[in-house]
């Protein structure tokens, strides 16, 4: 078990676990698109914690490299063709999961962690589809693209 991870796993189970405890505390899932999306523009007068979620993130992605957070995975692209495509691909990729969001009612933080939770049939059934789709993309990946 080189790979083993023990303190990345015990501080990724803990954000797990508020996830779940702004579900049991506050009645809220902790999916970020409905999070986001409550934002702009704001629908609800709880606007604050939403904010602060958010900034959370943004901070937290921030703050990975600094605190010794290894970034080398990014650099690490067979498909990249230029610093301007692979920001375009960024891009287009960002587009296609907040569509893809946005059809399926929820993004994979709300179905698989709060809505598997609840123990929601729609949330397995989004999690089975993004599973799947996953499990192909890693295969043509693979197999047909050969990364």
């Amino acid at each position: 078990m080189e790979n083993f991870t023990p303190y990345s796993s015990l501080i990724g189970g803990i954000i797990l676990g508020i996830a779940s405890t702004l579900l049991l505390m506050a009645g809220r899932i902790a999916g970020i698109s409905g999070i986001l999306s409550n934002l702009i523009p704001p629908q609800t007068d709880d606007t604050m914690w939403r904010v602060l979620f958010i900034a959370g993130l943004l901070i937290g992605a921030a703050a990975y490299p600094v605190f010794g957070g290894d970034m080398t995975f990014l650099d690490v692209n067979p498909y990249q063709l230029s610093d301007n495509a692979h920001f375009v691909l960024l891009v287009i990729a960002g587009l296609l999961v907040g569509g893809g969001t946005y059809i399926g009612a929820g993004c994979t933080s709300g179905h698989g962690i709060c809505g598997l939770g609840r123990l929601s049939l729609r949330s397995l059934t989004a999690v089975m589809i993004f599973m799947a789709v996953a499990i192909v993309t890693v295969f043509i990946m693979r197999t047909v693209l050969g990364g």
